[in-house]
């Protein structure tokens, strides 16, 4: 990696101050409280104003603020990597790589269920934003999701996606998409540098996490251990490839790798676990690691507050008030109850 860019401490400056204006939890409760004719308007109000506008013509309701909040995010996390430079923009770049492999999935799981090109235009990449023009080609021209991996062969992780065989199921090709960001990601963070260091403890962090709710899932659907062994990625901390046989082998084993890490509150997990048990539902303990995945980046940000990560803790935030919006509307949309919708989201 390069050495630090001279405007290091402007960008995370300006890192901080948009973080500043995001969304806090009373004015998402406020817009939870919002009728579904009322939320367009609510969402334009806090800062969405200019993509709302530019959407207006062409939908309405939940479509018109799902275009909107895509398109913002497009052009927010481009504008924060064009502040960037040197090593900085490196570093961001590990961080918001992730997202062209989430538009990966998009495309396949189009493509998988025949959605219409048209309907994921008008969603979740609107063909406004000249970014998804590729990605949109690829679903209209695609019959199977052969087809569209063979238009995604040069991407890096093209070769990763051909080496699955022709007969796999979509979820093969999820995995083999988050298996290579990681091992990718990682690979480019080496040295003792300490936000290096910290940046590649919190994907090994987000490896742990992602490990653990396909080990409870795997669990909840009666799959072999051959079968969530697969579904396992390298690179955790909590559960390394010594420990992945037991932590597979029942849920007291799991718990029991758990509970051997001193940076775990493993007794605040068990609680996690009962309620979802309790609810029939993974939701409580992804909640958890989801809270859990976020102290962890603001923690970060703050002991290092000049260097790449309090930018990388601005774009999670920014990515997190997106989802907590679209769970919003798609909630009202669809006539949740109130305390459900803050349940999720607070």
């Amino acid at each position: 990696m390069q050495i630090f860019g001279n405007n290091t401490a402007y960008v995370a400056a300006r890192a901080k101050s948009r973080k500043s204006s995001l969304m806090d939890r009373t004015r998402l409760r406020q817009l939870i409280q919002q009728s579904p004719d009322q939320l367009t308007v609510a969402v334009a109000d806090n800062g969405y104003r200019t993509e709302i506008d530019l959407y207006a013509g062409h939908f309405t309701g939940g479509d018109l603020v799902e275009a909107a909040l895509t398109h913002n995010l497009q052009a927010e996390l481009s504008n924060i990597l064009n502040l960037c430079n040197g090593k900085v923009r490196g570093m961001v770049e590990i961080y918001t790589g992730r997202f062209r492999y989430q538009n990966a999935k998009v495309v396949l799981r189009a493509v998988m269920n025949e959605v219409d090109v048209k309907k994921v235009a008008n969603s979740i990449l609107p063909e406004e934003s000249e970014v998804n023009t590729p990605w949109l080609k690829i679903i209209e021209e695609s019959n199977t999701i052969r087809d569209a991996v063979e238009q995604m062969r040069r991407l890096p992780f093209g070769k990763a996606l051909v080496a699955i065989g022709e007969d796999e199921g979509l979820q093969m090709y999820e995995d083999a998409l988050d298996r290579h960001y990681f091992k990718h990601s990682l690979s480019l963070l080496q040295g003792g540098a300490p936000d290096v260091r910290i940046l590649r403890n919190h994907l090994a962090g987000e490896i742990d996490h992602r490990n653990i709710i396909n080990i409870l899932e795997g669990q909840a659907f009666g799959l072999s251990v051959e079968e969530i062994n697969q579904a396992l990625i390298s690179g955790g901390r909590l559960l390394t490839e010594r420990n992945f046989s037991q932590a597979v082998g029942s849920r007291d084993g799991l718990l029991d790798v758990l509970r051997q890490s001193n940076n775990f509150d493993s007794d605040g997990f068990q609680e996690a676990v009962s309620s979802s048990d309790e609810e029939r539902t993974l939701d409580p303990v992804v909640t958890w690691l989801r809270y859990r995945e976020s102290a962890q980046m603001q923690r970060m940000s703050y002991l290092h507050p000049i260097s790449a990560l309090p930018v990388i803790h601005y774009v999670s935030c920014k990515v997190q008030e997106i989802e907590d919006l679209r769970f919003i509307v798609r909630g009202r949309m669809a006539g949740l109850a109130t305390e459900v919708l803050e349940a999720h989201v607070l």
